[in-house]
């Protein structure tokens, strides 16, 4: 098992609630590219250690999606170290040391844990943890105490129209999440007008649908059920049985992977056949498919593909990345990883460009980031209504489909000039 593995696996085994590493000479990870160039020096410069706090849901609902977002995290801290740190003015290195806990997908914990990092453990920077609901209660605690903190896995806009200066979003927001799915659902058949949407009540999955009903009614949508279910649901039965009696011809909404999941698999296992369905966040994770035959047709919003190009200008290519993930973790990057490492690039980025740890200088850095990742084109709204808001990317949607060979395959459907398949539609039969 490779070293950033082994960090979780031993932390899970042994139960402790925190952890943080010095890597001031961090371990090449076997089999990895040079993700950057190297710094070479001729002279000793004055080395810096910087610590960048967070929290991680090891425990509780969001553990799946927030261990990959941690790994992404952990590896650009480990690829910045390897390369031998940050080069900035008057000869100064800095290299980075994670400080972070488990959150226990909590709240309250990670309110708690977060006023930790700031107050005791003094971290100079600080990443979000995972979701909008979690990222949305410590962004007071960022802002009150002048700390810079990188929005990785929390796609709200209202987390971003509160005044905050120096809080960046890092994911394409809420209100763009599922809007597009309509267009691609509406383009294959101008018929289909009756939607469901089926949402988790929490903030992310609210906005989202909020902005996706009042979209879908300007464009004539009707919208025969709008429910929501709690976080913790595990038996859609009930629900299910309303839609085979309102028999939409489309269902929107889920939440997170563990509901997605249920969702998906109970629709199939009690026969509601729908034409179309497009579920946030599950469909997107490779163990969509432990859910069998009731993965396919699905549709998932993605903040991106391993599969998807872009002409990058700042950092790794696609192909790098994917390559060095998979070296350090033995598995396939999902958005949630890739989300990960390109907030740690986004803050490369700016300290490159501010050449010191001045928070001014590099808050003005942030403000002006304009560059193109293999996480896509990133770039900030500047003015202070929606101070920090992600301007400069935009969803994938993929669906889950069989290859000639009869294994599942995850297909990019839209938008159109990334595709990588045709929509499958009507999904399919739901019949088990």
């Amino acid at each position: 098992m490779k070293r950033l593995t082994s960090l979780f696996s031993t932390l899970l085994v042994a139960g402790f609630i925190a952890t943080s590493c010095a890597p001031a000479t961090a371990t090449p990870i076997q089999g990895q590219p040079d993700l950057l160039p190297r710094i070479e020096m001729t002279e000793g410069p004055a080395e810096k250690l910087v610590s960048i706090g967070f929290t991680t849901s090891l425990t509780g609902n969001l553990s799946q999606e927030a261990r990959k977002q941690s790994n992404g995290f952990l590896l650009w801290m480990d690829d910045v170290n390897k390369r031998g740190g940050l080069l900035l003015d008057n000869n100064i290195i800095v290299k980075f040391e994670p400080k972070f806990y488990d959150d226990q997908s909590d709240s309250n914990q990670a309110i708690s844990l977060y006023e930790k990092l700031v107050l005791e453990d003094n971290v100079t920077f600080l990443f979000s943890p995972y979701s909008s609901t979690l990222a949305d209660v410590v962004a007071p605690i960022a802002n009150q105490n002048q700390k810079i903190m990188i929005s990785a896995g929390a796609a709200s806009d209202s987390i971003f129209k509160k005044g905050y200066s120096g809080i960046y979003q890092i994911y394409t927001p809420a209100s763009k999440y599922l809007n597009d799915s309509l267009d691609l659902l509406a383009k294959k058949d101008p018929t289909a007008k009756r939607i469901a949407i089926i949402y988790e009540n929490d903030r992310f999955s609210t906005g989202v649908v909020e902005s996706l009903k009042n979209y879908a009614e300007s464009r004539g949508f009707e919208i025969v059920a709008f429910e929501s279910y709690n976080s913790d649901t595990t038996d859609f039965v009930p629900l299910i049985k309303k839609l085979i009696d309102i028999a939409p011809d489309a269902i929107f909404g889920g939440g997170h992977a563990a509901d997605g999941q249920a969702l998906a698999k109970q629709i199939y296992e009690n026969s509601l056949t729908v034409q179309f369905m497009a579920l946030l966040v599950a469909p997107a994770d490779s163990s969509f498919i432990n859910i069998g035959q009731g993965a396919i047709g699905v549709v998932g919003a993605s903040q991106w593909e391993p599969t998807v190009q872009f002409e990058v200008n700042f950092g790794p290519s696609v192909v790098s990345f994917n390559q060095a993930y998979q070296a350090a973790y033995s598995e396939e990057p999902t958005y949630h990883a890739a989300g990960g490492y390109a907030a740690g690039l986004v803050l490369e980025k700016a300290l490159l460009e501010a050449g010191s740890l001045d928070q001014q200088k590099i808050k003005a850095a942030l403000d002006s980031t304009n560059i193109v990742t293999f996480f896509g084109p990133i770039r900030f709204e500047r003015s202070e209504a929606s101070h920090g808001l992600q301007i400069g990317r935009k969803m994938i949607y993929i669906q889950w489909q069989r290859s000639p060979d009869g294994t599942f395959i995850k297909q990019i459907v839209w938008p159109e000039e990334g595709k990588s398949a045709d929509l499958i539609y009507p999904m399919r039969s739901n019949s088990p």
